[in-house]
C-alpha cells in the first residue's frame, strides 16, 4: 500500500477515465458562488475498481456526475474512453444509492429500461436480463413488482439494469449506503463477484471505510469542501477477499492508514468527551469487527 500515490500511474493499463483539473462551482442564493470540487486530476485505468471516499459535502456524488455527463465542468476536462465529455455518456451503467424503480413495472421490465430508451429491441435484450437476475440472486422474481421486493432486492435489480447493455464504465454512487448491515455485507460480496467475472472499470463513491478498503484496488480520499484528492491509496488484498477480507493484514493496515488521515483533518474524532474508563469499557464489549464510516 501506497500513500500519495501519482493519479493513474504505472500497472500499464490504458486509461478509461481521465480527470484533468476539473473544478465545480454553483451559485449560491446570495448572489455568489460555492466551490463543490476543486481542481481534481485523476486518471482511472481500464478495468480498476476505484472508490471515492470522503465525508458528507466533499463534492463526491457531483465528481461522478460529471463523469457521467449529467453536470457540466466549470474547470477542466473529463475523458471517458478518449472522447471529453460535454453531455450524458451513453456508453455507461449508473447506480445510485435509491434503486428507482418504476413501480407499476415488473423487475424484468424495470431491468430492460434501459434498452428500450435506447430505442433499442428489447427482445433481444431478455435472455441477457434474465442471465444477471440470476446472477444478482433474483431468479424467480422476475415477474414480481418494486413493492414486492426488499430494499437490498430492489438494489440488486438496479444493478441488473445498469449492466443490461453490457457497458464497459460503471458508476456507483452509494448503492450500499441504504441497507441493513447484513444485507450490505451480501451485496458487496455479490458485487466483487459480478466485477470479477465482468472486468469493467467501476467507480464506487462511499462513506463506508471498510466498503472502500474490501472493494477497491484504489482508494481516492477527498477533502472536506471544496473537494480535492487529498491522497490515493492502493490496496494490497488478495481477491476474491469475499467475507474473509477483513482477516488479511492488509485490510487493517488500509484502515488504520485511511482513519488516520480522517482523523488528523478532524473529519474523524477518537471520542467526544468520553473518560478513557468509558472508552475502555465500550471497546471491550463492541464486536471485533466494525464499520467504520465517514459522515
Amino acid at each position: 500500500m501506497h500513500e500519495n500515490v501519482t493519479p493513474g500511474a504505472g500497472h500499464g493499463s490504458p486509461a478509461s477515465i481521465v480527470l484533468e483539473h476539473v473544478s465545480k462551482t454553483y451559485p449560491t442564493s446570495g448572489g455568489g458562488w460555492t466551490e463543490a470540487v476543486k481542481d481534481v486530476s485523476l486518471t482511472v485505468r481500464q478495468g480498476e475498481f476505484l472508490s471515492i471516499l470522503g465525508p458528507s459535502g466533499c463534492g463526491k456524488s457531483t465528481l461522478l456526475r460529471m463523469i457521467a455527463g449529467l453536470l457540466p465542468v466549470t474547470q477542466g476536462r473529463i475523458l471517458v474512453a478518449g472522447v471529453e465529455v460535454k453531455r450524458p455518456v451513453t456508453d455507461v451503467g449508473i447506480v445510485f444509492q435509491k434503486p428507482v424503480l418504476l413501480e407499476w413495472r415488473t423487475v424484468l421490465e424495470n431491468v430492460l429500461l434501459q434498452p428500450e430508451l435506447r430505442g433499442a429491441d428489447t427482445r433481444a435484450f431478455v435472455a441477457r436480463a434474465r442471465d444477471l437476475l440470476v446472477s444478482v440472486g433474483l431468479e424467480g422474481f422476475e415477474d414480481s413488482h418494486p413493492r414486492q421486493l426488499s430494499g437490498g432486492m430492489q438494489q440488486r435489480a438496479s444493478i441488473a439494469r445498469a449492466l443490461v447493455n453490457d457497458p464497459p464504465l460503471l458508476l456507483m454512487d452509494e448503492p450500499l449506503g441504504a441497507l441493513d448491515a447484513l444485507t450490505r455485507e451480501q451485496m458487496r460480496v455479490d458485487l466483487e463477484e459480478l466485477w470479477l467475472q465482468s472486468s469493467k472499470t467501476v467507480v464506487f463513491i462511499t462513506h463506508s471505510i471498510d466498503d472502500a478498503v474490501l472493494l477497491s484496488d484504489r482508494v481516492v480520499i477527498m477533502s472536506p469542501r471544496p473537494g480535492c484528492i487529498d491522497h490515493v491509496i492502493d490496496i494490497d488484498l488478495p481477491r476474491p477477499r469475499a467475507l474473509a477480507g477483513r482477516k488479511h493484514e492488509g485490510f487493517h493496515v488500509a484502515e488504520e492508514a485511511i482513519t488516520a488521515i480522517f482523523l488528523e483533518r478532524g473529519v474523524l474524532q477518537r471520542s467526544r468527551g468520553l473518560t478513557a474508563a468509558e472508552i475502555a469499557r465500550h471497546t471491550e464489549s463492541s464486536p471485533a469487527t466494525r464499520r467504520q464510516t465517514v459522515s
